[in-house]
C-alpha cells in the first residue's frame, strides 16, 4: 500500500510540474522582479537546513558566495530540473546557449563557465593555446608558449589567482611607461579588474590597456564580475571592444551560484571551449558545468538584461534610508553611508561608536547578531559594522534595526 502510495505522489508531481510548464512557457518565466511574492517567503525556516542543523542567514554582507551571493530566482527550478532529465550534448548545448548569451551581451561570442573565477581561467588559457590542440594538452607547462600576463598593481586580488593557476607570470606594472615597457614577445595578455573601487581613479584606464593591445597584439581581459548592476555596464565592455569579459552568473543576476559567463571574440571563446569540459585532458575539465547550470544562467541573463534597474535601486535606497533613521535613534551610534563604487550604487549603511563607552565591541555585536534570532550577517568596518541592502528582500532592514536595539540596550545594561 506504501509502494502504491509513492508512486501516486511521484505521478502527481511529474503532472503538476508538466502542466507548469506547458502553462507558463519559457515566456513566462522571463517576468519581473517578484518583490512581494519572495519576501513573503524570505524568512521561512528552510527544513532542509534544520535537518542540517544549520540556520540561514539574512544577508546584510552583499554577493559574497561565502554566504550563498543570492538566492536563485525560483522560476528558474523547473527548467532546469526539466534539463537534468534528459541527455543533449554539451557543446551543441553550449553553442546555442552561447548564440543567446551574445546578443543580450553584444559580444560576438559567449559561453557559460564554473562561476568567475572559471570564466577567468578559461579566458587566460584561450590567450595561452589560441585553437591549437597540442597547446591545449600542455597548460600548465608553457615551454615555448606566451607566458606573462600583465596587471596593474591596484588591480590585484584574490581572483588573480585563476590568472596564476595556468603557469603564467604575472608582470606588475605602476604607471603608463612601465605598462609599454613591459610588453614583449612573452606577453599574453593583460588581465584587467572591472572599475568598481573608488580608488581604482589613478589606475591606467581600459581604453588604454586596449590601446596598447591591439597595437601590441594581445587581448585584454576583463574582470567585470562586480561591474553589474546594471546590465549596460556589460554592453558597454562589448562596445568598446574588449577582447574576453568575465561574468558572475550567481550574484546579482541570481542564476544558478556555480555558474558564469566569459564573452567576447569569437576566436578567443572557442578557443576556451577547447580547453574546457566536456573536453578530456584539459586544463579546464575539473571547471565542469551541468546542463542544468547552463539552462540557468541562460535564463537568468534573459531576465536580468530586462530587469527595471532604477526602481531596484529605490528599493535599495529606501531600506538603507530606513535603517540609517533607525540606528541614528540609538544612542552613541555614528550612522554614515560607505561611498558608492565607481560604476554601480552599492548602499550600505555604518554604524560606528565609542567601544569603551557603550560596552560593546565590533567583535561582540558581529557575534550577537549571528547568534541572535534572525541570524544576520553584516560587514565589518573600521570602528563598527557595515550593512549591505543590496541583495536582500524588503523587510530585512526592519529586522536588522530591531535586533541592534536589543544588542545595544543590552550592552547598557551591563
Amino acid at each position: 500500500m506504501a509502494s502504491n502510495d509513492s508512486e501516486d505522489k511521484v505521478k502527481t508531481m511529474i503532472t503538476t510540474r508538466r502542466r507548469l510548464l506547458q502553462g507558463l512557457g519559457w515566456r513566462g518565466l522571463l517576468i519581473s522582479w517578484p518583490f512581494s511574492s519572495l519576501a513573503a517567503a524570505t524568512h521561512k525556516t528552510s527544513s532542509i537546513y534544520q535537518e542540517l542543523g544549520i540556520r540561514p542567514v539574512i544577508n546584510c554582507k552583499g554577493a559574497y558566495t561565502m554566504v550563498g551571493a543570492s538566492k536563485q530566482w525560483p522560476e528558474l527550478h523547473a527548467a532546469m530540473a526539466e534539463a537534468s532529465q534528459q541527455f543533449v550534448f554539451l557543446e551543441e548545448l553550449q553553442d546555442k546557449i552561447g548564440q543567446r548569451l551574445s546578443k543580450l551581451i553584444g559580444s560576438e561570442a559567449a559561453m557559460v563557465t564554473s562561476g568567475a573565477a572559471g570564466a577567468i581561467a578559461l579566458g587566460t588559457c584561450a590567450c595561452l593555446t589560441g585553437t591549437d590542440p597540442e597547446n591545449v594538452l600542455r597548460v600548465p607547462d608553457l615551454t615555448g608558449m606566451k607566458s606573462e600576463v600583465l596587471i596593474q598593481r591596484l588591480h590585484r586580488n584574490g581572483f588573480d589567482h585563476a590568472v596564476r593557476n595556468t603557469g603564467v607570470k604575472l608582470v606588475v606594472v605602476d604607471s603608463h611607461e612601465q605598462l609599454h615597457n613591459a610588453v614583449n614577445k612573452r606577453t599574453a595578455m593583460l588581465y584587467y579588474l572591472g572599475d568598481t573601487d573608488p580608488q581604482m581613479a589613478e589606475a591606467i584606464s581600459l581604453d588604454e590597456c586596449l590601446a596598447v593591445g591591439k597595437n601590441a597584439g594581445f587581448p585584454v581581459m576583463v574582470d567585470a564580475a562586480n561591474m553589474i548592476p546594471p546590465w549596460d555596464n556589460i554592453r558597454t565592455l562589448a562596445a568598446q571592444g574588449v577582447d574576453l569579459f568575465c561574468i558572475s552568473g550567481g550574484k546579482h543576476m541570481r542564476g544558478p551560484q556555480c555558474s558564469g559567463i566569459l564573452a567576447g571574440r569569437r576566436d578567443l571563446v572557442k578557443a576556451a571551449m577547447l580547453n574546457s569540459s566536456p573536453n578530456e585532458d584539459t586544463f579546464g575539465r575539473p571547471m565542469k558545468v551541468g546542463r542544468e547550470e547552463m539552462i540557468g544562467v541562460w535564463l537568468a541573463a534573459e531576465k536580468y538584461s530586462k530587469l527595471d534597474f532604477a526602481a531596484l535601486d529605490r528599493q535599495y535606497f529606501e531600506q538603507t534610508e530606513y535603517l540609517a533613521r533607525e540606528l541614528k535613534k540609538i544612542s552613541g551610534l555614528q550612522v554614515s553611508y560607505a561611498p558608492y563604487e565607481k560604476i554601480r550604487r552599492i548602499h550600505r549603511v555604518v554604524a560606528q561608536w565609542d567601544e569603551q563607552a557603550m560596552h560593546l565591541t565590533a567583535d561582540q555585536c558581529e557575534h550577537q547578531l549571528l547568534d541572535g534570532e534572525p541570524r544576520i550577517a553584516a560587514l565589518r568596518h573600521v570602528g563598527g559594522l557595515a550593512f549591505t541592502l543590496f541583495m536582500g528582500e524588503p523587510g530585512d532592514e526592519k529586522m536588522v534595526a530591531r535586533r541592534m536595539n536589543e544588542i545595544f540596550a543590552a550592552a547598557r545594561r551591563v
